[in-house]
């Protein structure tokens, strides 16, 4: 069985501090003209993102430790060692698809065109942070989902990091219906919409959910990353 959600802008409730993080700025702290640029590409970004997702629970999972891959339902992934052991204690697995919509990119890339470089990135960040938030509130569903059956749930994870190779996003989506919510996948595995997230959650009753490690990926242009990685140096000093 798939769930589906669809969510308003609004209910995501992003604020400028969300997107602060991402533009190398602390909370609050953001030097002109930052702020009004935050408050006015929010203000018109709910007309822009059309926020759909789903999930797909799969009970037929095993798991290969030799070669560190992952088998559902016959079909095997090789998602690496570090996913691979955050999801051996699995029982089964919810596979997910998300997008924020084609608006909100297209709105960044009109902008970036006509040379408006800065506020063409907030938007695009916007898009980022937008597919990120409903994806945590379709994990937080998964979760209460499964607490009912006393399952536990893992962090989340996506082809393309902790050396996933991202071309088995044709294997993932192959799990879903033709245009899921909208995505599709290139042949180079890039998703249209661009601002769209797939992956995988396990399910068992001995998983714990640690959250997800930047260290764990070896991803340096991840934005959440780069961000990350600056605050953490930044810190140091």
């Amino acid at each position: 069985m798939i769930r589906e959600f669809q969510f308003h802008f609004e209910d995501l409730d992003i604020k400028a501090d969300d997107l602060e993080e991402l533009m190398g700025y602390e909370a609050g702290n953001s030097p002109l003209p930052f702020p009004g640029l935050y408050a006015e590409a929010l203000e018109e970004a709910g007309e822009l993102c059309e926020i759909k997702g789903g999930y797909r629970i799969l009970d037929t999972v095993e798991f290969s430790p030799e070669y560190k891959k992952i088998i559902i339902e016959g079909q095997a992934f090789s998602t690496g060692k570090i996913i691979f052991s955050q999801l051996q204690e699995s029982t089964s697995a919810a596979l997910y698809i998300c997008t924020a919509g084609e608006g909100i990119s297209i709105r960044a890339k009109r902008l970036m065109d006509k040379g408006d470089l800065l506020q063409g990135y907030i938007f695009d960040v916007i898009g980022s942070v937008a597919v990120e938030k409903a994806l945590d509130k379709m994990q937080e569903a998964l979760k209460k989902e499964m607490q009912i059956n006393g399952l536990n749930i893992s962090a989340r994870f996506s082809p393309g990091y902790c050396d996933w190779n991202v071309s088995e996003q044709h294997q993932l989506f192959n799990f879903f219906p033709k245009n899921f919510c909208g995505v599709t996948l290139g042949k180079t595995s890039l998703m249209y919409p661009l601002k769209s997230v797939s992956g995988i959650i396990g399910i068992g009753k001995s998983l714990k959910n640690k959250g997800y490690q930047c260290g764990w990926c070896s991803d340096k242009n991840c934005i959440y990353g780069r961000a990350r990685r600056k605050k953490k140096v930044g810190s140091a000093r």
